[in-house]
């Protein structure tokens, strides 16, 4: 019997990018063009040793680096990390006593990578805020996601304003337990901190190799939810495909109980030659 649902965030929760027709309409560039020309025009002003060009292409190194990082060791190091490592890669290494004044540089920049999306919020799933109410009343609720600019803290606020955070019980950020889907770090410590068995939770996500093989490693079930985008639900492996948020609590309902195997008792024990 299932005991505990958790949810991802992005393109499940919340619809990724959908912020951007909005920056459109104001004028102002994509996010990904909006980063990097934040961190150019900085470093350049504050460095003008560095033209827009050097200070693009860290940048993108910076980005690269982070993606090996996510994808290889299931890690999502903060945007400071990324920055950091962008500034390495142009030789800006603080001289002795201007540490502190590269480090008030940085975290400018830092605070307002990690706000945009907060500040031009995404729109959230149809149907999402009546499924959760609903789901509440008989189960534990909780959220793991992986941060990329958007710190924890950010997605909690941007639930929070959506009057969706009360529904949540537990929340497991990447940028704050040191590990990203599909580690099965992140799996245990959900089951560990709902108290509740792998056996009777499901995740529910988006993204297969994240959100399905990642909670069916250790036990739980997994169901793919294709209401924003589909990434190939015809070959998935999860427990169950969700199309809209109204069918939900229906497939929850009916997902498979697990038994466990019944050993049957021996008279003698077995002879080994």
């Amino acid at each position: 019997m299932i005991e505990a649902i958790t949810f991802d965030f992005w393109d499940t929760i919340a619809i990724d990018d959908s912020d951007e027709p909005k920056r459109a309409a104001m004028g102002l560039p994509s996010k990904p063009e909006s980063r990097i020309d934040l961190f150019a025009q900085r470093v350049t002003k504050n460095h003008p040793e560095i033209d827009l060009q050097q200070a693009a292409e860290a940048y993108r190194h910076a980005n690269k680096s982070f993606n090996d990082e996510w994808h290889g060791n299931q890690r999502t190091p903060g945007v400071a990390s990324r920055l950091y490592d962008a500034y390495d890669y142009l030789g800006l290494r603080p001289e002795p006593g201007k540490f502190a004044e590269l480090m008030r540089e940085v975290d400018e920049l830092v605070r307002e990578i990690e706000d945009m999306e907060v500040r031009i919020p995404p729109d959230f799933a149809p149907g999402v805020h009546s499924t959760l109410e609903l789901l509440r009343e008989h189960y534990k609720l909780g959220i793991i996601s992986d941060t990329i600019h958007t710190t924890g803290r950010g997605l909690r606020y941007l639930l929070q304003r959506q009057g969706l955070l009360q529904y949540f019980s537990y929340f497991i950020f990447s940028d704050e337990i040191g590990a990203s889907k599909p580690a099965a770090k992140v799996f245990r410590q959900a089951a560990l901190g709902m108290q509740t068995a792998p056996s009777e939770m499901v995740h529910i996500g988006d993204r297969e190799s994240n959100d399905v093989v990642g909670p069916m490693a250790i036990g739980m079930k997994a169901i793919l939810f294709t209401g924003i985008k589909d990434r190939g639900s015809a070959k998935t492996r999860a427990s169950a495909v969700c199309h809209t948020y109204g069918e939900l609590p229906d497939i929850i309902r009916r997902l498979p109980v697990y038994t466990p195997p019944v050993f049957q008792p021996v008279d003698r024990y077995p002879t080994f030659l």
